[in-house]
């Protein structure tokens, strides 16, 4: 099959690697949905502190909403989910090489399950393939890992949910500005390389 007929709507850019076989197909997507964890997890080890907030500013939620467009909603469920379970289990790959549930940031590691989700829909729609549609999937992925994100860190200190707004959302809105940005430049410039359309 070409090129050009695998870039059409429907498609996610992981879809674009070859695999010839239905088990190669398998080996393939074992490989990324294991490779999107490590992502996740590497990236969350970006850790900048932010002073009155007990969240830290990090890489963690740009790969996962990376992760979920690239790869697809099942995909990239797939791999977060692999991510939170490992971290739950004990391996030391959270934000600040920290594990296990229940810490007040652990909120935002279940929305980054439900963003990655919707945002891998979104690019099988078409959501990553020009620069507004990536702004938009990458704005309604960030909305919903704050929406559960947000309470959970409310719900987890016994902070008011206006002050958990305050520490847990309005100082990374400029950071997540940025990586909006990056993703914007990113995605369609891939899709293009690939020979897809806007």
């Amino acid at each position: 099959m070409s090129t050009a007929a695998l870039t059409r709507p429907g498609t996610v850019l992981a879809d674009l690697l070859p695999a010839a076989t239905a088990s190669r197909a398998r080996v393939r997507d074992a490989a990324l949905v294991l490779g999107g964890a490590v992502l996740t997890g590497v990236a969350a080890q970006i850790a900048v502190p932010v002073p009155g907030s007990p969240v830290p500013v990090t890489g963690q939620t740009f790969a996962a909403l990376l992760v979920g467009t690239s790869l697809g909603a099942g995909r990239g469920l797939l791999s977060l989910a692999l991510y939170a379970l490992a971290g739950m289990a004990g391996m030391p790959w959270f934000a600040d090489g920290t594990s296990g549930a229940g810490g007040a940031t652990f909120g935002y590691i279940l929305g980054m399950l439900l963003a990655t989700t919707v945002v891998g829909a979104l690019a099988r729609r078409g959501g990553d393939r020009g620069v507004l549609r990536t702004a938009a999937t990458m704005a309604a992925g960030t909305a919903l890992i704050y929406a559960v994100g947000v309470p959970y860190l409310a719900l987890s200190t016994g902070m008011s949910l206006g002050k958990a707004v305050a520490v847990g959302m309005v100082p990374f809105l400029l950071g997540d500005a940025l990586k909006a940005a990056l993703a914007m430049g990113a995605l369609p410039t891939a899709w293009k390389l690939a020979g897809g359309r806007d």
